[in-house]
């Protein structure tokens, strides 16, 4: 890999030319690449041509859309890097399709955003714990690229920014725990912001217990690393104008560390818990991103933090808890902890905020995934208008969404004896909208509210194309596209 990549205006490197399978492209290196059996210009396709450059496959018009064209940079910074190039000169104009799969209306600036994320993707690993011992090559030294055409060097350069945001949320959520505990996750957070000009307010044990955070406090409170609120705002001095009455907040479950409390997870179910953050995590990058690209709305980002540990004062089975908007709880299942926290922070969000939407993000079910697979998260939003724009985000960030239903029959099946809810039904019916069903009643029904559960999505066991074994960075692109969307006026709301 590449320390970096970065974009150039010097027109030197290796060329890179791109190729169509259905394209009839004049350029020199693209007629030499047509002649040299076997080469199909499929997709990420890559051929080294010697001195004269590098022809990298589109595959064909007819097929092409931004999550090839993901797959396309992805390819080609790999073979780049075994190639060990240190400039290349990109030059695809003469082969970018203004339709694609479907018959999709494309843009040079939308192909270079999708490009530059594939390239930025690919170009990680986790290697910020590597000792002595390691086999790993280091890093090669930065990659300058320097691009003919200006949308797409336009697309690029946006691409690279959510690439790295992507990264940053890859990073801290292949921390280790016994580096990544809640103290850990804030000073990270006051960081963030001080690096990007956001605005940080921290909620703190204490405060949180005379605030009447009944599921943070009591998530928490077994660790060693007591658990906070952390707020991130970037408040622009200059909005857009269907954004100047806009206050988009953006909640994250960052559970450090999940070992089940006293419902302790058996047969090695703890393995991969420090991926119980990646909601938190998902948020810190996207305010990184929505930072650097100084979006003209107004939007917080909040990370609920806590270690869920088995200690002599942690919380058990039949306790019943009260929550930060008075609403008590009996607890059926210390492993259901995330919609703990993360209620006590949508309470917090309506009452001291004054948001004018809210989307909380969280891995929060295995139902989920047993629902969907890795292939999507699941979201639920009552909201026609925020729905429509988490679709759009959705389409336009490659993080993919699918709607599951919350109905009146869900909340009441949250409904307790002996408190007004429980925090998990002993039913499985329904798994992944139990989650749903029970953070809804610590959110105002006036404010328009989708919760997306992304236990599916934010990490992968094998590697594939776009990501290495381990964390995805699934949501950033979403949110900060979510976040992109408030700019302008509101899209025609989707159906029922």
């Amino acid at each position: 890999m590449f320390k970096t990549l970065r974009l150039s205006k010097a027109r030197g490197g290796t060329r890179i030319v791109a190729v169509r399978a259905d394209g009839k492209e004049r350029d020199p290196l693209a007629t030499r690449a047509r002649q040299v059996p076997g080469f199909k210009a499929d997709a990420g396709e890559t051929l080294a041509l010697g001195r004269d450059g590098v022809v990298v496959g589109l595959g064909a018009a007819s097929s092409m859309s931004p999550s090839t064209m993901r797959t396309t940079g992805a390819k080609l910074v790999r073979s780049l890097d075994r190639m060990r190039l240190r400039s290349v000169r990109i030059s695809f104009a003469e082969s970018l399709p203004s339709k694609g799969a479907n018959g999709r209306a494309l843009d040079p600036e939308s192909l270079g955003r999708a490009f530059g994320e594939g390239m930025a993707l690919a170009n990680w690993r986790v290697d910020h714990f590597d000792g002595t011992a390691t086999k790993r090559p280091p890093a090669l030294a930065p990659l300058s690229l320097s691009i003919d055409d200006a949308a797409f060097r336009a697309g690029v350069e946006r691409g690279l920014l959510l690439g790295d945001a992507v990264n940053l949320t890859r990073r801290l959520g292949a921390t280790p725990p016994n580096v990544c505990h809640p103290a850990w996750v804030v000073a990270t957070s006051r960081k963030l912001a001080r690096e990007h000009g956001l605005k940080c307010r921290v909620i703190d044990f204490k405060s949180a217990q005379r605030m009447g955070m009944g599921g943070l406090v009591n998530v928490g409170k077994g660790s060693a690393t007591k658990p906070a609120i952390v707020m991130l705002e970037h408040a622009p001095r200059s909005r857009a104008p269907a954004a100047r009455r806009e206050h988009l907040v953006l909640v994250g479950k960052t559970i450090t560390y999940d070992t089940g409390g006293y419902s302790l997870k058996i047969n090695n179910g703890m393995k991969g818990m420090k991926y119980d953050k990646m909601g938190g995590m998902a948020v810190l990058g996207a305010m990184q991103a929505i930072a650097e690209m100084n979006l003209p709305v107004r939007v917080t980002g909040m990370l609920a933090v806590a270690e869920n540990m088995v200690a002599g004062d942690s919380y058990r089975p039949d306790d019943i808890i009260s929550m930060h908007n008075g609403v008590t709880v009996e607890v059926t299942n210390t492993d259901a902890e995330g919609r703990l926290v993360l209620a006590d922070a949508l309470s917090y969000a309506c009452r001291s905020l004054e948001p004018t939407a809210i989307v909380d993000m969280a891995t929060l079910t295995g139902g989920v995934v047993v629902a969907l697979g890795h292939f999507s998260a699941g979201y639920f939003c009552g909201d026609r208008v925020l729905r429509s724009r988490l679709e759009e985000a959705s389409g336009e960030s490659g993080d993919r969404i699918w709607q599951l239903p919350l109905w009146p029959e869900h909340r009441d099946f949250m409904r307790g004896q002996h408190a007004d809810l429980i925090n998990s039904n002993p039913q499985r019916s329904a798994h992944p909208i139990q989650g749903a069903a029970f953070l809804s009643y610590f959110v105002d029904e006036k404010i328009p509210w989708a919760h997306v559960d992304i236990a599916g999505v934010d990490s992968v066991e094998s590697g594939n194309d776009l990501f290495v074994q381990g964390p995805t960075g699934f949501g950033v692109r979403l949110l900060a596209d979510l976040a992109e969307g408030f700019t302008r006026r509101a899209p025609r709301a989707a159906s029922a």
